[in-house]
């Protein structure tokens, strides 16, 4: 059977991921300061995150529509998954099951499913990887969905960001939350719930600290061990090189595997963020 695995641009595949052909990209759209980014091979790191520096305002973020999805679902495969950013955190899993909707009534024969990976960025990646490990083994449809869903319900995603000005001022944190954080200059280590929420799990003084509590933190769950390890960095390769020595001194994951952020995946993080998922 032929199969596509479309995701949204907040999934942080590396260029090399991105040269298999099964997978189909579509981007989300920032706006800030002014200047539209489109989150697609062209965008410029550098570029938005000068620009988000420059800004008083929030930069903005839109999904594509579901006539974007349906046409990456047009690509002829047979069966078509798709992974999206958690569907409490932003439009585009909606979008892209709408477009599943369209596609039904033009090709009824072919079988899709939306995932909502109820994760970003790193969550994303490795629900995608795993699509692909399942599927490149010829496992039925149906038997792929359902081991991915019971995989993305035991996936943990980790977060700690240099700020979270973006995510307050897009309403992704209560308001108390960034005011305490952003008067005493403390750093949060922040996680995604099972339904795809932000959550705080701690707090420290220091990135470095808040780094240290996500490391024990994994090293403590007994779950991680013989499992992909993702990291995604926001313009700090240094720093995830860091957070995977941690992780090699305490932890018994397989492999870690260290991404950039995309565009999304930046108004998020911000410059310095790291997002890791297992």
């Amino acid at each position: 059977m032929s199969f596509e695995i479309v995701v949204d641009s907040c999934c942080d595949l590396s260029p090399q991921m991105l040269k298999d052909p099964c997978f189909v990209k579509v981007p989300l759209t920032i706006r800030s300061n002014g200047s539209t980014f489109v989150d697609d091979e062209g965008f410029d790191q550098a570029d938005l995150l000068w620009s988000m520096r420059q800004s008083e305002d929030a930069p903005s973020t839109s999904c594509p529509s579901p006539q974007s999805y349906l046409d990456a679902y047009r690509g002829g495969a047979e069966d078509v998954y798709v992974v999206t950013l958690s569907a409490l955190l932003s439009g585009s899993h909606n979008s892209a099951v709408q477009g599943k909707l369209l596609l039904e009534e033009e090709e009824p024969q072919v079988n899709v499913h939306v995932f909502n990976s109820c994760s970003a960025s790193s969550g994303e990646v490795l629900t995608a990887l795993k699509i692909r490990e399942l599927a490149s083994s010829g496992m039925a449809f149906k038997h792929v969905v359902r081991e991915v869903e019971q995989f993305i319900y035991q996936m943990q995603t980790l977060f700690v960001l240099e700020s979270l000005e973006n995510l307050r001022k897009n309403g992704r944190l209560t308001r108390l939350q960034a005011v305490v954080t952003g008067a005493l200059k403390i750093k949060l280590l922040m996680a995604a719930t099972p339904e795809g929420e932000i959550c705080k799990l701690g707090q420290a003084l220091t990135t470095r600290q808040a780094l240290v509590k996500m490391v024990d933190k994994m090293a403590g769950d007994p779950g991680h061990q013989g499992k992909t390890l993702a990291i995604t960095h926001c313009n700090c390769l240094e720093r995830a090189f860091q957070v995977k020595d941690m992780v090699e001194a305490k932890c018994k994951f397989a492999q870690t595997i260290i991404l950039e952020a995309g565009g999304i995946t930046s108004v998020y993080a911000n410059d310095g963020g790291i997002v890791t998922a297992y």
